[in-house]
């Protein structure tokens, strides 16, 4: 972010944006080369330039022709090669599409060369270009031994100079830097663009201020685009922050796109809330995470790493301690492969297919890396065959193979659509299209297998069919005391419900729920209390009799009766204001139809009145006048009520 707001805003959405890390040991040149290349001196620290070593992380950036005639912008991240300072080297080296391996001609590989190269391999990248720096400071000869020795190092790799160019330079007296270039141009047309259209997550690696703009962070973007005026989520902390203004290569921007190198001016926090490590990203959508599982490689020259072993774990531009937890072994050897489970001592934004570094605790050498496959594991005591089971499929299923197995190892929960993004770094309407692919139930926003929805669905009639054994004079349940005895979330009962009914298999009348053709089933002296108690209240009218003498005039037991008269009141036959105050519907529809057709000739009615016109007491009075508030045929005004 520059001090000059009066430069012109530039869109570089045109051109295809590649970042380009250095890699090597110290005093090889990488900053020289560099600034051969792109006219910048990336050693930005004032020790850096008086110690003559990089000791953090550099930026600069070149535009360059594809062989094929497309725009390039190379964007350079210069790391640092001294070994103290690896740490600043890979928060800079985990956003890049390709590395520049820079190796002095005069030295030739370094323990540097050597740890640097692993870790461009644990990270997985692809593509590259190999440079032996300094070719000026020694003869031909030497400088063809250097290049056999070099070219057999790197043998059977992703920088093999079978495919991958190996190229002799100089940056001090510019021999070969148009060599470099045109190698550079060629390796960058080749390589991945980054998904502009995915959600947004820049990781920072510098926060400052700048007077009259406030708050600054920069970092490589990696997925998504940003615009002015965003609101993005800092992780892990989750404030949120608002993008004030947006450089890409130092030039003012409306958007950045994945790919580039990016400054935000951001409003909302303040550099005491900001460090490097944390990240930028979409808002409402993703999760900090303290757990995670991975495919964990560990290199042929690390010690064994033993089950429960601290490590240094590094992915993007954070670093945190991890305690790594084996699935299967209680020791992975060198050069070995295997699942892991790892417990940060830190949050942090991480998500499936992110590369990661570690680190040995004591002394800090790198020893391996990987792939993050889950970054929500479930909860459990112990790596289990399913658990392998699913972190296969995370490493090599499709992407429907990778939900439904998320889908299915939830059971019936299932999986909300708005977790998609977190699982799987996809934006929810991607995993909408998924699940229809893979022939998952949508109930409302949630996701479930056809299997668990079955078994869950079978769980339902199983509780209604005990429920009518256990109640038989009892119609049916209520759908919140059945939901909550076969423990489902309301969206997947609710779905499972309307399934059920649709293929007749229960009904739903109002709130309650029963088995089809599962009535109430009486016996004769039930049925006849039954009717009893209905004739009681319906030829009473409006004087009722107490509920406790009706009940107690049928032939069945206590118990019985109390069963038929709830029943009753479920149909809305009876219908009770007050807890000994039972009246038939009919007697109150009269009273309803009663009220209403003295509008015409009286606007308002007090309880003398009520009383007067229909013969009842205050005890009755007073409930069946709420009553009618209630059912909005009078509304209380004072001591009086308005007939509407």
């Amino acid at each position: 972010m520059t001090s000059d707001a009066r430069r012109p805003t530039v869109i570089l959405s045109s051109m295809k944006s590649v970042i380009v890390g250095t890699a090597g040991h110290i005093d090889h040149g990488k900053t020289t080369l560099v600034k051969a290349l792109t006219g910048t001196d990336a050693d930005r620290l004032k020790e850096e330039k008086r110690r003559g070593i990089t000791i953090d992380i550099g930026f600069a950036h070149l535009d360059l022709p594809a062989p094929n005639g497309e725009k390039l912008r190379l964007g350079f991240v210069d790391v640092p090669g001294h070994e103290r300072f690896v740490r600043n080297m890979l928060a800079g080296i985990g956003g890049i599409d390709l590395v520049v391996l820079v190796i002095a001609a005069d030295e030739g590989l370094m323990p540097q060369t050597r740890e640097h190269f692993d870790i461009c391999r644990l990270l997985a990248l692809r593509r590259g270009m190999t440079v032996l720096n300094k070719s000026d400071a020694v003869d031909a000869e030497t400088l063809e031994v250097v290049h056999m020795e070099v070219a057999e190092f790197l043998r059977g790799s992703f920088l093999d100079p079978t495919h991958a160019p190996l190229v002799a330079a100089s940056s001090l007296t510019a021999t070969g830097i148009d060599d470099v270039k045109a190698a550079l141009a060629m390796v960058a047309s080749e390589a991945t663009a980054k998904d502009s259209a995915a959600l947004v997550r820049l990781p920072i690696d510098r926060v400052f201020t700048i007077k009259g703009f406030g708050t600054v962070v920069t970092g490589t973007l990696v997925a998504g685009t940003i615009r002015k005026e965003e609101e993005l989520e800092v992780f892990p902390s989750g404030k949120r922050v608002r993008v004030r203004g947006a450089q890409v290569h130092g030039e003012q921007a409306d958007a950045a796109v994945a790919g580039q190198r990016t400054a935000l001016n951001l409003v909302g926090v303040s550099t005491e809330d900001l460090a490097r490590g944390m990240t930028l990203a979409t808002a409402d959508t993703f999760r900090s995470t303290s757990r995670l599982d991975a495919r964990l490689s560990l290199l042929k020259s690390a010690k064994p790493l033993k089950n429960g072993a601290r490590v240094h774990f590094h992915a993007f531009t954070s670093e945190t301690i991890a305690e790594v937890r084996l699935h299967g072994t209680k020791q992975l050897k060198p050069g070995e492969e295997a699942f892991a489970q790892f417990k940060l001592a830190e949050p942090l934004l991480i998500l499936p297919a992110d590369r990661f570094i570690i680190r040995q605790f004591s002394p800090v050498i790198t020893i391996g890396g990987g792939m993050v496959l889950d970054a929500s594991p479930l909860t459990r005591t112990r790596p289990s065959d399913d658990t392998a089971r699913f972190l296969n499929i995370m490493l090599e299923g499709s992407p429907e193979q990778m939900l439904v197995a998320r889908v299915e190892r939830r059971g019936a929960s299932g999986l909300p659509l708005d977790a998609v993004p977190a699982d799987m770094n996809i934006r929810a309407e991607e995993g909408a299209t998924l699940a229809s692919r893979a022939g998952l139930v949508r109930c409302g926003q949630t996701l479930v297998s056809p299997a668990a929805f079955s078994d869950a669905s079978t769980r339902v009639l199983q509780a209604l069919k005990s429920f009518h054994d256990a109640n038989p004079l009892v119609a049916g349940i209520s759908k919140e005391e059945l939901r909550e005895r076969v423990n489902l979330s309301a969206e997947v009962f609710a779905a499972m419900l309307a399934k059920s009914a649709a293929d007749k298999r229960l009904e739903i009348s109002g709130e309650q729920v029963h088995l089809s053709g599962r009535g109430v089933v009486m016996k004769d002296e039930e049925a006849e209390s039954k009717k009893v108690i209905e004739q009681a209240f319906q030829s009473a009218g409006l004087k009722v009799p107490l509920l406790k003498d009706v009940l107690a005039s049928v032939k069945v037991d206590r118990i019985r009766a109390q069963k038929i008269m709830t029943l009753l009141l479920r149909d809305k036959i009876l219908i009770k204001l007050a807890d000994d105050l039972v009246f038939h519907h009919t007697a109150l529809a009269g009273l309803r139809q009663k009220i209403s057709a003295l509008k015409s000739t009286m606007a308002k009615i007090d309880v003398g009145q009520f009383k007067e016109l229909t013969d009842v007491s205050r005890k009755y009075a007073i409930p069946l006048l709420e009553y009618l508030d209630r059912e909005r045929v009078t509304r209380r005004v004072g001591d009086q009520r308005l007939i509407l």
